[in-house]
């Protein structure tokens, strides 16, 4: 069947959706049996439509900042999986110096500013980033994504007001999973459409299928060509789910297996897949050969974070303060 977007596109959505998802199975069995990771661990897994179909819609130079949910748009945005995976290491090779962990990747020269662990800061900081392109003038258009839970947030208020008022160029992107945590929406809020948050700013909104790579480029598309052109923010709630728990330490009591398995049903890559194989855009040997290479470089920065040494002592200090200069006695 005819398809609105090329060969190359899917192929491309479905790669990086597969290393994504890959990715984060693997890092899950190195901290559950291998016990090599520590700390807190959030997977992406099932909301990688969002990160491929943002990345169609957007261009290099444009900033993205989440929160602690962040291992799959890094890798959207560039990151190295060795980079990554030695962060969730805590080595000194990681995007972070090892000093992250999971829920603080960061990575400027590829535009991604994190990850951050305190819900909803990155909305305001977001916020900035957008101010920082308008006010330098590069073209550019920040995304900023966040969860249903950060929406509860009061420093969400702020920012859409100050964003309205300066036309900021900023697309805040609520990844609404169905659970803050434990919580679901409709136990948190009396409006249950995040989007119409949006209303009380005059602000543009849009609710899409997050599920489905093509729903979230076009909204996206659409948002950022508003931005570009000068007419400042758009809210998008994208609707998800993720297929593992809030953390990988969750018991998922507060939902049943099936409603798990009925979005399961709605598997993003199976979509992109399914497209693929209808459209002979590749043979399912190139698409083994796709997901064998996967395989190779997930496996890759396995290795690469084993034999990667820890930060040194004297790193304790440094980036913490600007030109790192500790303004006290360390000793």
């Amino acid at each position: 069947m005819p398809t609105k977007f090329s060969k190359e596109t899917y192929l491309y959505w479905y790669e990086l959706m597969q290393l994504i998802r890959q990715f984060e199975l693997k890092a899950e069995e190195m901290y559950k049996m291998a016990g090599k990771i520590r700390g807190f661990f959030h997977a992406y897994i099932g909301q990688e439509a969002i990160a491929a179909g943002c990345m169609t819609a957007t261009q290099q130079g444009d900033p993205f900042i989440t929160g602690y949910r962040d291992h799959g748009l890094a890798l959207a945005k560039g990151t190295t999986p060795n980079a990554c995976m030695a962060e969730l290491y805590g080595k000194a090779t990681g995007c972070a110096k090892g000093k992250g962990g999971s829920m603080h990747f960061f990575d400027v020269q590829n535009r991604f500013f994190g990850g951050h662990g305190i819900v909803g800061a990155q909305i305001g900081t977001g916020t900035g980033l957008a101010f920082a392109e308008q006010y330098n003038n590069t073209g550019n258009v920040a995304l900023c994504f966040f969860g249903d839970g950060a929406a509860r947030q009061g420093i969400l208020h702020e920012s859409f007001n100050l964003a309205m008022l300066w036309k900021l160029p900023v697309i805040y992107i609520c990844e609404n999973n169905n659970y803050a945590m434990g919580t679901s929406v409709e136990r948190t809020s009396n409006v249950i459409d995040i989007y119409k948050l949006a209303d009380a700013y005059e602000m543009p909104a849009d609710k899409v299928d997050g599920m489905t790579a093509e729903s979230v480029h076009e909204s996206v598309a659409r948002a950022v060509k508003r931005a570009r052109e000068g007419g400042g923010p758009t809210l998008i709630e994208m609707k998800t789910y993720r297929y593992k728990g809030h953390s990988i330490s969750d018991p998922q009591k507060y939902r049943s297996k099936e409603e798990v398995d009925e979005y399961k049903q709605q598997d993003p890559i199976e979509k992109v897949l399914h497209t693929i194989l209808e459209n002979k855009f590749a043979t399912q040997e190139e698409l083994d050969a796709i997901d064998a290479r996967i395989n190779n470089v997930v496996e890759e920065s396995v290795k690469f974070a084993e034999e990667s040494p820890w930060p040194d002592d004297s790193e304790v200090y440094k980036d913490v303060y600007v030109g790192d200069k500790v303004p006290f006695d360390v000793d």
